[in-house]
C-alpha cells in the first residue's frame, strides 16, 4: 500500500495560485501582502478540502522554534502523573504548542536515553519528573535547552523546580487520626533520595510527634514508587508481625495499589482500620475502607512549570527558590 504525501504545492496547483502566495495565506501573512480576500478563501478552502495544513519542520527552521515542548514522567499508569500530563497537554494545545512525553520507568539510563530522543526532536524546552538523585544527571541538558522539574526537585542543583507542599499537607492529613487514638501508624515510602519521599516522610514523622507517639521499629519501610513495591512492603510486613498494621498511610497512590492488591489476595477481614496515603484516585471513594487521601494539583503544577519552562525560553531570570503548590485533604466518605 502507498501514501501520497501532500505538499503545499499541491494545494497552490489545485487553487491556481503560485505556490508563495498559498504559502503567505496558510502561514497567516495574507493581510500583510495584501492578498485578495478571495484567493485567500479560495486557497484556504482547498486545504480544508485536503486536510493539510503547512509544514511544522518549515516553520521551525524559520522560526527557530519547534513549539514542542518535552515531558519526562516515570509511569503514564501512576494516576497522579497521567493527570499532569494530562493538564500539560491541554495547557500546551491552547498556547499552539505540542507536547511530546516520554517515560522512564523510574530508570535514570532509560530517563536519559528519552531526555535524548527529546532533543533531538529539537523540542524548545523540557519539563522533567527526575527519578535520579544526581544532579549531575541534569545539568549537562540545562546547557541545551530551558529545563524544569515538576512534582519533584533536587537541593542546589540550580534547575528550577514546581513541587506540591507535601510535608505540611501529610501532618494536616494525618493529624485527625492520630488524635483519633491511633496507636500504630506504619508508612510505606519511595526512593528515600527523592524528594517526595524526603517531604512525605518528614510530614509523617513531624504528624507522629505532634501527636506524642514515639515511631517504632519496623513503622518506616521504603522501596520505590512501584505497585509492585506497594505490595511486596504490605507481604513483608505482614509476614514479619502475623498481622496488618493498625493504620497505614502510604506515600503515593501507586503504592496503596499494591497494598489493595495484597488485602484483595489475602482478605479484608483485619486491614488496617485506618489507611491513607499521598495522592487520590477517584475510585477511592467506591471501595468499603475508610482511606483518607492527599490531592495535588496537577493543573496548578502544569501551570506554573509550564510558565518557568516559557520565561527561560524568553530569557527571563528565575529567582531560586521552587514554587509550591498547595494540595487538598480528601476525608473517606467511610470515617475511619
Amino acid at each position: 500500500m502507498t501514501f501520497q504525501r501532500l505538499t503545499i504545492d499541491d494545494v497552490a496547483r489545485i487553487a491556481g495560485v503560485s505556490r508563495t502566495t498559498a504559502s503567505m495565506v496558510l502561514n497567516g501573512h495574507a493581510e500583510r501582502y495584501r492578498i485578495a480576500q478571495a484567493t485567500v478563501e479560495r486557497v484556504e478552502q482547498v486545504a480544508r478540502e485536503l486536510h493539510f495544513s503547512p509544514s511544522h519542520s518549515a516553520r521551525s527552521l524559520r522560526n527557530r522554534r519547534s513549539q514542542a515542548i518535552g515531558l519526562v514522567i516515570p509511569d503514564l499508569t501512576n494516576a497522579s502523573h497521567a493527570a499532569l500530563a494530562q493538564a500539560l497537554e491541554n495547557l500546551c494545545r491552547a498556547r499552539d504548542l505540542q507536547l511530546l512525553m516520554v517515560t522512564s520507568d523510574e530508570d535514570p539510563e532509560r530517563e536519559s536515553a528519552g531526555m535524548t530522543q527529546l532533543v533531538a526532536r529539537q523540542v524548545d524546552g523540557m519539563l522533567v519528573v527526575p527519578c535520579s538523585s544526581d544532579a549531575r544527571h541534569y545539568q549537562k541538558w540545562t546547557r541545551r535547552l530551558p529545563l524544569v522539574f515538576v512534582d519533584r526537585r533536587l537541593d542546589d542543583s540550580g534547575i528550577p523546580s514546581v513541587v506540591t507542599d507535601a510535608t505540611d499537607s501529610v501532618v494536616q492529613l494525618l493529624a485527625p487520626r492520630l488524635a483519633a487514638g491511633i496507636s500504630e501508624l506504619v508508612y510505606f515510602g519511595g526512593q528515600a533520595a527523592l524528594s517526595p519521599s524526603r517531604d512525605r516522610l518528614a510530614g509523617y514523622r513531624q504528624a507522629l510527634a505532634g501527636a506524642g507517639l514515639a515511631e517504632q521499629p519496623g513503622w518506616v519501610c521504603e522501596r520505590d514508587f512501584l505497585r509492585e513495591s506497594g505490595y511486596a512492603m504490605m507481604r513483608d510486613w505482614h509476614a514479619a508481625n502475623g498481622r496488618y498494621p493498625q493504620a497505614l498511610f502510604t506515600a503515593s497512590i501507586t503504592l496503596l495499589e499494591g497494598v489493595l492488591a495484597y488485602l484483595r489476595h489475602h482478605g479484608l477481614h483485619d486491614a488496617p482500620r485506618s489507611m491513607m496515603t499521598f495522592d487520590h484516585h477517584a475510585l477511592l471513594d467506591c471501595l468499603p475502607l475508610a482511606i483518607d487521601a492527599v490531592q495535588q494539583d496537577s493543573e496548578g503544577l502544569a501551570v506554573a512549570s509550564l510558565a518557568k519552562v516559557l520565561a527561560l525560553l524568553e530569557g527571563q531570570p528565575l529567582p531560586a527558590t521552587d514554587t509550591r503548590i498547595a494540595a487538598t485533604l480528601l476525608r473517606s466518605p467511610h470515617g475511619g
